[in-house]
């Protein structure tokens, strides 16, 4: 049996912390890279790790945004 399933994938959402992507998409990495992936779990992974790219491009979007912000509030003072 193979072991792609002991943890089931939680859904992208508004609450999923760019940490908590980063590391997600760590472990599909380290499972990827054991050459011992079967083709539909790789297919899984590919589709989560997507996911999981656009939240933290997202979060990073959004981040540098807010940043800039408080730096042209810091100019305007």
């Amino acid at each position: 049996m193979h072991m792609a399933t002991k943890k089931a994938t939680k859904a992208v959402d508004e609450t999923t912390g760019y940490a908590e992507a980063i590391g997600e998409l760590e472990s599909i990495l380290d499972e990827l890279e054991s050459n011992d992936v079967d083709v539909d779990v790789l297919a899984e992974h590919v589709k989560r790790a997507s996911e999981l790219i656009e939240l933290c491009r997202d979060r990073i979007g959004n981040a540098k945004l807010r940043i800039e912000e408080v730096v042209a509030q810091i100019d305007a003072d």
